[in-house]
């Protein structure tokens, strides 16, 4: 058995379909491309693939990636091509390369970068600037999570501060701000980067236009030898 680790990207055409309407594409696209992927025993076969994690509706992404188990071999290229034939606009295999990690893509990821536009009624650059300040100089960031347990709703508090890694201003003009921000990502701990705009939004005496808000993932990254590096 082989396992090809891929990267696709998912523009702006098909960022409102869910995760799981995404996992049907991809299902009838290895049918059509003919491409000789493994599939599950039982009653209900289907095809053995998994992605790098969920992306959130609306969101955009130049770098999402999945691993897929073959019962053969393919040349990657081939793979690709066949695949981007098959595939509607807005979803694009990038890049395909063989593992043999025995790690899931979920296991392995620690961090995504993120291109975040947010519209504001009234913003400057130093405004802007001291925001972001503020949030990187303080050592914990609460907020509270729930979740339903046995029918209890419980809550608990949790500090998101280690999930930040960094925040920049790329351009700021006519009072909208465009940021680069890498938030840990994966099974080790994970942040949405619409926790950080909530974050940003709960400023004082500034006032963010929330149906404005774009949201656009750059890439996941894994950390190997001490480096962060993308997974293929």
């Amino acid at each position: 058995m082989k396992t090809l680790r891929v990267k696709f990207k998912k523009g702006n055409e098909l960022k409102y379909i869910s995760h799981l309407d995404l996992m049907r594409l991809f299902q009838r696209a290895f049918r059509r491309a003919n491409i000789p992927v493994k599939y599950s025993e039982g009653y209900n076969p289907h095809p053995k693939f998994s992605f790098a994690t969920a992306l959130a509706v609306g969101v955009s992404s130049d770098g999402e990636y999945m691993d897929v188990e073959l019962i053969k071999d393919i040349n990657p290229d081939v793979f690709i091509d066949r695949m981007n034939e098959i595939l509607p606009e807005g979803i694009k295999i990038l890049k395909a390369k063989y593992t043999k990690s025995k790690k899931s893509l979920m296991a392995l990821l620690r961090w995504s970068t993120y291109v975040i536009e947010l519209n504001f009624k009234s913003i400057t650059k130093d405004k802007m600037q001291s925001i972001i300040d503020d949030i990187l100089s303080k050592e914990e960031i609460l907020i509270t999570k729930t979740k339903k347990k046995r029918k209890k709703v419980i809550t608990r508090e949790v500090n998101i501060r280690p999930n930040i890694k960094d925040i920049s201003i790329l351009i700021l003009k006519e009072n909208k701000a465009i940021i680069k921000t890498t938030l840990r990502t994966g099974s080790a701990g994970n942040l949405k980067p619409e926790v950080l705009v909530e974050q940003i939004k709960n400023k004082e005496n500034i006032e963010l236009i929330d149906d404005e808000t774009k949201i656009q993932r750059l890439d996941l990254f894994i950390e190997k030898n001490g480096e962060i590096v993308t997974p293929v």
